[in-house]
């Protein structure tokens, strides 16, 4: 949760309404939060010095706590970006990962992706193998054998995406990690971005 949040904060700044918001129209549709988790993490993180504060007055309603990731906030962002956790990553976390690309290393999510595709390999060729032997007349199946026919073909098609997904991940990051870098300002704090 730490993580989405930090990420979702730098690339804006922004209250624990507004962020709750950001995460209902984007992180959110693949890493689910409430509004009340979002608001026990930023105090958790900013009583760990991951996230600094500014309090903004505002006239006829009550002062808001505006957040930004700080720069152990922002270290840790980049840490989490390139760790590699094995098999366990889960899509959404990756997905929060690549997300968050440009503020880690990309080259790191190259490895983590490769390693998801060729795990959502192994199991789509598990699949393909019980659809071989369980299901060789797969036209014909009614009943009990169509309905755990179709069940198996949720479980194909679902590795067969990832592992399409993942396929492109790597070859995108890939293409633009040969491409020459252009450095950009090295920032201390996170700037707020322009409203799209």
């Amino acid at each position: 949760m730490e993580h989405a949040i930090l990420v979702s904060l730098m690339e804006r700044a922004g209250s624990g309404y507004e962020l709750a918001r950001r995460f209902d129209r984007s992180i959110g549709y693949f890493w689910s939060a409430s509004h009340q988790q979002i608001y026990r993490t930023l105090k958790r993180m900013a009583d760990v010095g991951w996230v600094n504060q500014e309090v903004v007055y505002q006239d006829a309603r009550p002062d808001k706590k505006v957040y930004r990731p700080s720069t152990e906030g922002q270290k840790a962002l980049r840490a989490w970006i390139s760790e590699k956790t094995g098999e366990t990553n889960s899509r959404a976390t990756l997905a929060v990962k690549l997300r968050g690309a440009s503020y880690g290393d990309a080259g790191a999510l190259v490895e983590q992706f490769t390693q998801y595709r060729d795990t959502a390999l192994r199991q789509l060729a598990v699949y393909r193998e019980i659809e071989a032997r369980d299901f060789p007349d797969a036209e014909s199946l009614t009943g009990r054998a169509l309905h755990q026919y179709l069940v198996l073909r949720a479980g194909i098609l679902e590795e067969q995406t990832l592992a399409e997904w993942c396929s492109e991940v790597i070859a995108r990051l890939t293409g633009v990690l040969k491409q020459p870098h252009k450095p950009e300002n090295a920032r201390e704090e996170a700037q707020p971005a322009h409203p799209r």
